[in-house]
């Protein structure tokens, strides 16, 4: 009888000692676990591929498509032609940026303070952007950061993506000393108001996207302008600056589908491949629009996509107005 109480002692002993030995183990798994799941995470985060650059155009993305790469909802039909002309005209006296011909002059927001960025990287981390959004070398990312401003940006931003927020005016000060800016991405947000020279000012700027926002007008641009996108918002022909495009020696995309636009903004400057104008209220082209009437050895080889489908006019009237072109324009022609 003592013997088997003695057996049953010791197999209770060595049940708790084993149980003892069982938790710290199971409890040291999960820490050295945890830091692989984080790693594997962010391992598959690929910022590098964040959005289409102008560096990747070539390789990517098929000019003739490039309105489709972005579904904003147009249902023109897409007919493989290719390229138009604008018709000089008069400009009456153009309204404030943010206003247009058919309604009162909008009142802009009252303006916010000069902000300036504190110097040296080492702070870049501590400015309200990077709290608010995430900073990864000279990269800014905002969408869907409910913010309605653009926020402090580091001195050193080269690309700002603030997409699908809130933000209804830009201000020249929020964009203060940004030497290196080469993308602004606003689509998606309220923009109804844009200071004059809120852009114009940028040296670096190259690519300025603004789709799908409530522009009535645009505002000067840079002369470093490679890539304008201002589909979809409420731009008429007077909402447009005077020859607006003239002195833009590098501009190569001019997207202003889906506004208010009654004829082709012209001159264009010679750098153009891609204008897409479809879905405007364009009735009527001048034969100087692309081509040069009085010199017929005049080719114009890079424009090889134009874009007027959606719009009243038949192209089929104008043809004179494309000899220079490598394509007919993309619209009706009959």
């Amino acid at each position: 009888g003592c013997r088997m109480r003695a057996l049953a002692w010791v197999g209770i002993a060595s049940l708790c000692l084993g149980a003892a030995w069982a938790v710290p183990a199971k409890e040291e798994r999960r820490k050295v676990e945890k830091p692989k799941l984080d790693l594997a995470v962010y391992e598959n985060l690929d910022l590098d591929n964040y959005d289409l650059t102008l560096d990747s155009y070539g390789d990517i993305v098929d000019l003739s498509n490039y309105e489709e790469l972005y579904d904003y909802g147009d249902l023109a039909p897409q007919i493989e032609v290719g390229t138009l002309a604008p018709r000089p005209r008069d400009h009456e006296a153009l309204p404030e940026v943010g206003t247009t011909a058919h309604t009162p002059k909008l009142q802009p927001p009252t303006p916010s303070p000069i902000r300036t960025a504190p110097p040296g990287p080492s702070t870049a981390q501590g400015l309200p952007g990077c709290l608010r959004c995430l900073c990864i070398s000279t990269s800014v990312y905002c969408d869907d950061a409910d913010l309605e401003h653009i926020p402090l940006l580091p001195p050193d931003t080269a690309y700002l993506y603030a997409r699908f927020n809130r933000i209804s005016a830009i201000r020249t000060s929020d964009f203060t000393g940004l030497k290196k800016l080469k993308r602004i991405d606003l689509t998606s947000n309220s923009i109804s108001w844009v200071d004059t020279d809120a852009f114009r000012l940028l040296p670096s700027l190259q690519e300025l996207i603004l789709p799908e926002n409530r522009l009535t007008a645009l505002p000067k641009l840079p002369r470093s302008i490679i890539r304008l996108d201002a589909r979809l918002n409420m731009i008429p022909s007077a909402g447009l600056q005077p020859e607006a495009f003239r002195e833009l020696k590098q501009l190569q995309f001019l997207h202003l589908s889906n506004n208010q636009l009654d004829y082709i903004p012209t001159p264009l400057p010679e750098s153009l491949r891609s204008l897409h104008l479809q879905n405007n209220n364009i009735q009527t082209m001048h034969k100087d629009t692309f081509c040069d009437s009085q010199d017929h050895s005049h080719i114009r080889r890079a424009l090889e996509d134009i874009r007027l489908d959606g719009n009243p006019i038949n192209l089929s009237l104008f043809p004179n107005a494309y000899f220079c072109l490598p394509r007919l324009p993309m619209g009706r022609f009959v």
